[in-house]
Parts: C-alpha cells; structure tokens; sequence
C-alpha cells in the first residue's frame, strides 16, 4: 500500500478548498432546501467557461471570477422559475437546464476545451505579489475564497431572509402560513447555490489552467460526497459548523481520491470509485443506527 506523498496532500488539501465551494452551494440545495438539483453539472462548467473565456478575452481574473457567480446565478434563476412557475418537478427542471447549458458553454467557449497558457490568472497574481510558490498561492486563494463565502452565508442565514429560506426546505406549509412567498424563496436559494457552484468552477478552471465543456460531469457526486463524509464525521449543530463540516469534507474527499490514485487506481475508474464512496457515505446514518440498535438488545439480554 503506497501513502501520498507531502506535495500530493498538500494539492489535495488545495483542490478540496475550491471544491468546498461546490459542496457548499450543494449543501444549500440538498440540506437547506431539500431540493435534488443537478443543475450543478452544468452551472459547474458554465462558470468555468465564462471565466475562462474572460481571461482570454482580457478580462481582470478577479472580475472574471465574480462574473462566474452571476451567470451560476441566472442559471439558479432558470432552473428555480422551471420549478415554482411552470411546475416542472424539481429533478426533471435541474436535468433541463444541465441540458441546455451543455450547449450554452460549447457557445461561451467556442470550442470544448479552453487552455489558459501564459494567462494571468488570480493564482498567478498572488504569486506575482506575494512571492510565494504556486502550491502555496492556490492554498491562500482557497483559504481565503472559503472563509468569505462562510461569513458571506452566516451573515444571510442570521437575516430573517435566512431564516426563511431554511424554514421553507424544513416545513414549506408552516412558513407558507406566515406569509412567506415559498416560490420566491426556492428561486432565490437555487441562485445563490448555483452561483457557488459556477464561483467554484471558475476557481477550479484557473487551477486546472482549462476549461473543459465536460468538467461537469459527477460533480454532484463530488458535492454529494463531501456534504455527508462531513456530516458523518462532524455531525449538525449550527449553521457555521454545518458550512464547516462541509469543507472538512471536501478536503478529506480529496485526500482519499489521491490516496487511491496513488495506489494505482487507473484514472478512467475515478468515476466509478467516486460513486462508491457516496454509496457507502450514504449508508453510514443507516448502519449508525444498526449498530446502535444492536448494541442496545445485547445490554437488554444481558440484564
């Protein structure tokens, strides 16, 4: 059995920082709103492809970024107006717009796969500035990304807003009752978590050096994943800790697949292995709960 090396876990601990961000806006889907979108698969990519395209185009790469995060928000826009207006079902609205942008970023793009060669990305100018080493300056832009996006999302879910939005995923009736506009709340969380998501794909674009019109392809997965090896292991309290737990999540996600690839996984099974691991995450609650149940009838014979 091979152990990753130092330089290995440090780009897994990098690569799980920008990923995190993904997680998160899956996690507002999921969790907050209890809503299945895989509108991620293609707002993912979309963000890459603006921001990619921005790049090359001369865009500033900061400005390029935060315009992943408003096309990610239209998209959220689409995918939550399907939903609520024209009542498609919440799976078949996600599975549309994911559709639909396939071609959008093919567009954007111009082509399926967009180098940044020689081009001034935000990882770049952090090394340029700051002098450290591009290892270093990848873990300080996902650092910092992360840390704004979870104070950004504590201060919204302290608002009332906040607090409306969760309550519409946990008893969309009861908040219905007191005058909250439900369809207008769905729309609004299906925006910022697309947003997230397309900020995400930007980051990971600049950090790949490409964007691909097939990067989308089981990053709901990957989202997936990360939210429940974090709640696993770190449980729910509150929201920060939730957010938290989220990005531990996304980092340990990471640091398994390297362990993996280290021991020789061939790269075409990632996908394969990936979906186990959401598998048996999944199925860990259940076999808590089992074991739990199992632990109590032995204490009961024994007395």
């Amino acid at each position: 059995m091979n152990f990753i090396t130092m330089a290995s876990f440090l780009s897994a601990v990098s690569q799980g920082l920008l990923w995190s961000i993904l997680a998160i806006g899956v996690y507002i889907t999921y969790r907050v709103l209890d809503f299945a979108d895989l509108t991620t698969e293609g707002s993912f990519p979309l963000g890459a492809a603006v921001t990619a395209q921005g790049i090359v185009m001369g865009l500033n790469p900061f400005v390029a970024t935060l315009s992943a995060f408003g096309v990610g928000l239209l998209a959220g826009l689409v995918t939550g107006v399907f939903h609520t207006k024209l009542k498609i079902p919440g799976l078949l609205a996600g599975i549309l717009v994911m559709t639909g942008l396939y071609s959008v970023n093919l567009r954007i793009m111009g082509k399926a796969n967009l180098p940044l060669l020689k081009q001034p990305t935000i990882v770049t100018n952090v090394v340029e500035t700051t002098g450290f080493s591009t290892a270093n300056a990848v873990m300080a832009v996902g650092v910092i990304a992360v840390v704004i996006v979870i104070i950004l999302l504590w201060l919204l879910f302290s608002t009332e807003f906040g607090f409306a939005l969760r309550a519409t995923g946990d008893n969309p009736r009861m908040i219905s009752a007191l005058g909250v506009n439900t369809d207008i709340m769905i729309i609004l969380g299906l925006m910022i978590s697309n947003g997230l998501i397309s900020l995400s794909g930007g980051l990971i674009a600049q950090y790949n050096g490409y964007a691909d019109v097939g990067m989308g392809v089981g990053t709901i997965v990957i989202g997936l994943a990360s939210v429940i090896i974090g709640e696993v292991l770190l449980g729910r309290r509150s929201i920060v800790w939730c957010l938290f737990s989220v990005v531990v999540g996304s980092i340990l996600y990471r640091i398994i697949i390297a362990f993996v690839l280290a021991n020789n996984l061939p790269p075409t099974d990632l996908k394969l292995f990936s979906s186990i691991v959401l598998a048996i995450c999944l199925s860990l609650p259940a076999a808590k709960e089992w074991y739990r149940d199992f632990i109590n009838r032995r204490s009961q014979k024994t007395v």
